[in-house]
């Protein structure tokens, strides 16, 4: 087979794209910052309320701490918890982990005490940096596992000396945000730092092929699983990313606002990325406050912004936001779950850049596909990034391949399978779920979608949310765009529900704009967009939607809503 044939989607390559990277380029993670250390050293790096790290101060402070957790007597390759917002700290604690020899398990630090408790048991994590606004949390998940070693931080400690004390005294003493706890064996952020620079990094030999990341995912199955990312498949989407998007970037001078969480591989990848252009990054400790989001936004006049559909609709009803000019707006790239339409069409309105729709799972890095950059947006999620193959497969695992153009789809609509060096070696300790998910050196995303004779696969949904209705397959995503698109509707979510009748039925649960709207209005509207058995039963309206820490939509908890 000609590699035309093999990669269709090869000739939608704008020129200066390769085809492949070469994962070799860097021999870790942490020399990526290095690099831009020595090319930069007073560029600004990365900026969280109002105070900056320069290239040369983040690569010191991460040698500072990586030789703190050395003094620990930890093994290379153990394991070493994260659990914070968007602030330098992370940053720092990010890089030493890894440039010391161990292994980063990222968790949410909005997890109850049973799900933190889960995830440094199914790790085996023998130390942690936690901030000290969920040390109570963490203090209840931390009887019965492996973790002896607890470094707390302040929001402030990378701060100077007056606005440190100032805004560590406000977030304990005015706001209150801090509760008591009780961690005996805790040290300092600040502490650590002073205890590595004492002690002097000793620097270790890292292999590429070693794990940077547990990185937790429900995975196609729902049940949380560390995804083993190394060194080289992180650094092989960094490259992919960057071969992608990096046309009209200039290094040192890109401004990213990074409203994401860190702790989600989609951020951090992205990250990772600008890092290696020496770009700035803004890190926003609160997204879900959408004014003080929208003020930096106009500060810093930037050039990059990573979101998901729910903060590009919640930006887009921000006065602050809209009244901004964009004038350095280069790219805005959408993730984590399908940007709606009629949040496309007025993000474009609005900012004058589209957005650029890319595809991803944590087991691949994230990175999969991506829309060719400044595209309009089609409902497709682009064609696959350098190095990566995707075939979308249906039953005994056949390859069912392109759909010509004009065809029906559904013959072609199977599982979307994906191999390329960002995928990740396996699951932590579950031969059985990894040897689930890959077959054939290909890894089964449980993602359904469609490939067209140029190679762009459209996304129909996860496999795991599709409703059968009556023989027929309905995929929410599609349900949900058509809704959105009401004037009427803020937001909405779409799930299956129990039919008698049916075996299944349509729920949908919406967030008005227009209060007067009502359950008969969304039926005739869908009427005239939906063949009958797509049509939502089950309407519910709602003041707002479940959503996770990076807003996708829970599904799952649409299900209970009356």
């Amino acid at each position: 087979m000609t590699e035309s044939n093999d990669r269709p989607w090869l000739a939608a390559y704008p020129a200066g794209i390769p085809f492949d990277i070469d994962p070799s380029t860097y021999p870790s993670l942490p020399s990526i910052l290095d690099q831009a250390a020595e090319r930069h050293p007073d560029h600004p790096a990365y900026v969280n309320l109002g105070v900056a790290l320069t290239y040369r101060e983040a690569a010191d402070l991460t040698k500072h701490f990586a030789a703190y957790l050395q003094s620990l007597g930890l093994e290379p390759g153990d394991r070493v918890a994260i659990m914070m917002p968007n602030l330098l700290q992370y940053v720092v604690t990010l890089f030493a982990v890894m440039r010391a020899g161990f292994i980063v398990v990222n968790i949410n630090p909005l997890y109850t005490s049973r799900e933190v408790h889960q995830t440094l048991r199914d790790s085996g994590a023998k130390a942690a940096v936690i901030i000290e606004n969920f040390a109570r949390t963490f203090e209840r998940a931390l009887p019965d596992t492996s973790c002896k070693h607890v470094v707390v931080t302040a929001v402030g400690d990378l701060f100077p000396f007056v606005k440190r004390t100032l805004v560590n005294f406000v977030v304990k003493r005015v706001k209150k945000m801090i509760p008591a706890y009780q961690l005996p064996q805790a040290v300092s952020f600040r502490e650590a730092l002073e205890i590595g620079r004492r002690t002097g990094f000793r620097p270790h030999e890292i292999n590429a092929e070693d794990i940077a990341l547990l990185q937790y995912t429900g995975g196609t199955t729902g049940i949380a699983k560390g995804a083993e990312l190394t060194h080289r498949n992180v650094i092989s989407n960094i490259l992919q990313v960057n071969a992608w998007i990096s046309q009209t970037f200039k290094e040192g001078e890109e401004v990213v606002l990074t409203a994401l969480p860190l702790y989600h591989i989609f951020s951090l990848t992205a990250t990772l990325v600008f890092t290696k252009w020496a770009s700035t990054m803004v890190l926003i400790t609160n997204p879900r406050d959408v004014d003080g989001l929208a003020k930096e936004c106009v500060k810093w006049n930037f050039s990059v912004i990573i979101g998901v559909n729910t903060l590009f609709a919640a930006m887009l009803r921000n006065p602050i936001f809209c009244g901004h000019k964009f004038t350095r707006l280069k790219m805005t790239a959408g993730g984590g779950t399908q940007v709606q339409k009629a949040v496309a069409e007025k993000w474009k309105a609005q900012t004058g850049c589209n957005i650029l729709e890319a595809y991803g799972l944590t087991e691949c890095s994230p990175g999969v596909c991506g829309n060719i950059p400044n595209a309009p947006w089609d409902g497709s999620v682009g064609v696959p990034l350098p190095s990566t193959r995707v075939s979308i497969r249906g039953e005994g695992f056949r390859d069912l391949g392109c759909c010509p153009d004009g065809a029906d789809p559904q013959p072609y609509t199977g599982e979307i399978c994906v191999q390329g060096p960002q995928v990740m070696r396996g699951y932590w300790k579950r031969p059985e779920e990894t040897a689930h998910v890959m077959r054939d050196g290909w890894l089964r995303t449980g993602d359904v979608g469609v490939m067209n004779e140029r190679g762009v696969v459209t996304i129909t949904d996860r496999k795991k949310d599709m409703i059968l209705v009556s023989g027929f397959n309905v995929y929410p995503n599609e349900v949900e765009n058509v809704i959105a698109s009401m004037p009427g509707v803020l937001e909405v979510g779409v799930v299956g529900v129990p039919s008698a009748k049916s075996g299944e039925t349509v729920k949908a649960v919406i967030v008005r704009k227009d209060p007067t709207l009502t359950v008969d209005d969304v039926k005739k509207y869908c009427r005239t967009q939906l063949t009958g058995y797509k049509i939502p039963h089950v309407i519910v309206f709602a003041d707002s939607l479940p959503k996770t820490a990076v807003g996708k939509i829970l599904r799952r908890e649409l299900k209970d809503i009356q």
